[in-house]
Formats: structure tokens, C-alpha cells, sequence
């Protein structure tokens, strides 16, 4: 779901999430319309694997699977459709599938390590082959004022960690220095040289095949994005900060992934400087996440196996809020309006939520539509 990374100056308020929403149960209930398979992995190896085309990943759902308010699953049950129910016995929530169209939808639960773990047993899960599926993340999240606004669908070219680092409570740290959150490896705030983003210590930075990214941003830059009036009152509180005002559009940028929820204009500024470090410049903080380095981790190593093709990942977050105050607003004040159960306070929440859909949706048909094209050669712009 939402942004959140563990940094000095605030604390971690949720617990779990993709863009930020409040835990749910792992039991999805089933719409009188929604079909179920009776076949688990313990049958699987009976039968010959369902190749798989897409699969997409969400983090969270708040109810049902359908009919009641969305989380962020929901629009791709009923709209997709993804009307097909199977068990997850080794995951968080029921799989949903569409057989015509070759996508399989899944809901990891909120958090770097329910991500990892889910991802991990769906590549392990002999119903499935996904040796030549696309994975495209759809999930919500905070975005940086500086970047865009609430609205916003941000494809990453990477995706940074922001959970493995050194930390010093930031009431003891040295005059002059900027933040008591390091780097591993390393003693003084972004300290040169960048040590290795893959180590002995983790992966720092995932960064995703360029060509894809691009074009599915190629694909989708045009679309237009909702913009009700509770939005454009909400930027105008952000005069100054560029594009932070100007109305949701479909964007690139990296997102900054880990399992503290942040807030607040120095976590901000901690946030940029994080990314443009790991990424020797070469990346912009956009949004900020929790499941996106857990994800690409597990699938980092099915990859390994050979499980999955690793060139075919891609990360969209939309902006459900910024994540720091406007002037004249303290973070813990903004926090307040925020930290409540399914996401409820989120300036930009079921604008997020409908252009996570609206813009992932496009790239999915696309993929899955004309498999016959895309099945043996990751598309890329030009």
C-alpha cells in the first residue's frame, strides 16, 4: 500500500500497507457472481500448469472482494474482470483469475514481509507457470509535493530501500549532520563512496528493465486522471512547490520502499537525498511505499530458479496523499488526519485507487491481449 520507510524524526504509526491503508482480514468474501475452483497446490502437479500472461499484485483490500468500499483489488475483480476464485492456502487472501485473458490477480497483504512471503509462495505454486508472466505492481502511495500530487500514477524506473540503513536517534546526532538514518557500511550521513546497492547486508536499489518502463509510461501518458475539486483545494495549500500544484497526471519516478509509515517535510527531504545516493543521481524520489522492496526481492530469487523473468516487472504507485504537511501544518497534524483505519483520511485516496485501475489496466490488456507479441519479446519504447 503506502509510503513509509523508518527515519529519524517519526515513528512508524501503521503497521502494514501498500500506499498507506489500514490491516485487513485475509478471508475475502465472495460475491453471489464470483466462481470458485476447488483445486489447491496439493492437485497441482496432476494437472498441466495454467500459463499465466500478467499477474497483478495489489496489497490490500479493505472488505469484500466486490460491492463495498474499494481497496485496492477491487476495481480489477469487477472491471477486469478477475470473476474466477482460487484458494491461496500458503498466502494472505483468495487468488482471483481470468483464464481468456491469462491474468491472476493477488492480494499480498499490506508490508515488506507479507509482500515477500506471498510473492514467494505464489512463484513456488505448481498451479501456475509464470516463466514468461508480466508482474505489474498496482498500489497506492504517498507522493513527494515537489513531484506531484494526490491523483497522481507514478511508474518507477526504481525502487529503492529505505528499511536497511544504520540509525541514530536523531536527538543525539552530531551538530551539523542532516539526519541520523545511514547508510549500512557506512558512519556519516551519505558518505562517499556509495557503497554496493548489492551486498552482503541486502539489495539497496532494484532498478527495472528501462525499456519497459518507458513504455508502458509511453503507453499511458495521455490517459487523464480525475481531478475533483477536493484536490485542487488541496493543492492550492502546496503554492511553491512546483508540481506539487499541478493536477494528477500519469508520470516517471522512483519509489522509496520500507515498512515505517513517515511523515513530515524533513523525512521529505531525507527521502530525496536517500534516493539521488543509492541511485548516484540518477533517480528522483517520487513515492513512498512499503511492499515494493519485499516484492522484488522474492522475486529476485524465483527469478534465480528461473521461475519468473525478472525483466518483466513493473511498479506504478499512485498518489493517494503527500507525505508531508502543507505550510502551516505540523506533520503530527497531518498524521492525525491520516492514521485512521482504510485510509479513510487520505486526501487522494479513491482517486488513487481508481487510477492505479484506470492506468495499470491499459498496460495489462495491452500484455495480455497480444500475447502473441509480447510473449517472447519484452516490449520496449523507441
Amino acid at each position: 500500500m503506502t509510503r513509509r520507510l523508518p527515519v529519524l524524526a517519526c515513528f512508524a504509526v501503521l503497521a502494514a500497507a501498500s500506499a498507506g491503508c489500514a490491516p485487513q482480514g485475509p478471508a475475502a468474501s465472495t460475491s453471489p457472481s464470483a466462481t470458485s475452483t476447488p483445486a489447491t497446490p496439493d492437485t497441482a502437479a496432476s494437472t498441466a500448469p495454467i500459463p499465466i500472461r500478467v499477474v497483478v499484485v495489489t496489497t490490500f483490500e479493505l472488505g469484500s472482494d466486490t460491492g463495498d468500499r474499494p481497496g485496492e483489488f477491487q476495481r480489477w475483480v469487477e472491471k477486469l474482470p478477475l470473476r474466477e476464485v482460487l484458494p491461496n492456502p500458503a498466502g494472505y487472501r483468495p487468488l482471483r483469475i481470468n483464464r481468456e485473458l491469462g491474468v491472476l490477480g493477488i492480494v499480498t497483504g499490506e508490508g515488506p514481509t507479507r509482500a515477500a512471503a506471498s510473492i514467494t509462495a505464489l512463484g513456488h505454486d505448481g498451479r501456475f507457470d509464470l516463466s514468461h508472466a508480466y508482474v505489474v505492481l498496482a498500489g497506492i502511495a504517498g507522493i513527494d509535493p515537489h513531484f506531484g500530487s494526490p491523483g497522481a500514477a507514478v511508474w518507477a524506473p526504481h525502487v529503492v530501500d529505505g528499511d536497511l540503513a544504520h540509525e541514530i536517534d536523531a536527538r543525539e546526532i552530531p551538530a551539523g549532520w542532516s539526519t541520523g538514518y545511514l547508510p549500512l557500511q557506512r558512519a556519516t550521513p551519505f558518505e562517499q563512496p556509495v557503497p554496493p546497492a548489492d551486498s552482503i547486508s541486502g539489495t539497496m536499489v532494484y532498478t527495472l528493465d528501462p525499456g519497459l518502463v518507458r513504455w508502458a509510461y509511453a503507453l499511458t501518458r495521455d490517459i487523464r486522471l480525475p481531478d475533483p475539486s477536493g484536490l485542487a483545494a488541496l493543492r492550492a495549500r502546496y503554492r511553491g512547490f512546483g508540481d506539487g500544484e499541478r493536477p494528477a497526471r500519469v508520470q516517471m519516478g522512483d519509489t522509496l520502499a520500507a515498512g515505517t509509515f513517515w511523515v513530515g517535510g524533513r523525512m521529505n527531504e531525507w527521502a530525496e537525498n536517500w534516493v539521488r545516493y543509492w541511485t548516484h543521481d540518477e533517480g528522483r524520489f517520487a513515492t513512498t511505499a512499503e511492499e515494493d522492496a519485499g516484492m522484488m526481492q522474492a522475486l529476485s530469487f524465483l527469478a534465480q530458479a528461473r521461475l519468473v523473468d525478472l525483466r518483466r516487472v513493473l511498479v506504478l504507485r499512485t498518489a493517494s496523499n503527500y507525505d508531508m504537511p502543507p505550510p502551516g501544518q505540523t506533520p503530527a497534524a497531518l498524521l492525525a488526519s491520516e492514521a485512521n483505519p482504510g485510509g479513510g483520511g487520505y486526501s487522494g485516496f479513491m482517486p488513487a485507487v481508481d487510477a492505479a485501475f484506470d492506468v495499470g489496466s491499459v498496460v495489462v490488456r495491452e500484455l495480455a491481449t497480444h500475447w502473441d507479441r509480447y510473449r517472447d519479446q519484452v516490449p520496449a519504447s523507441r
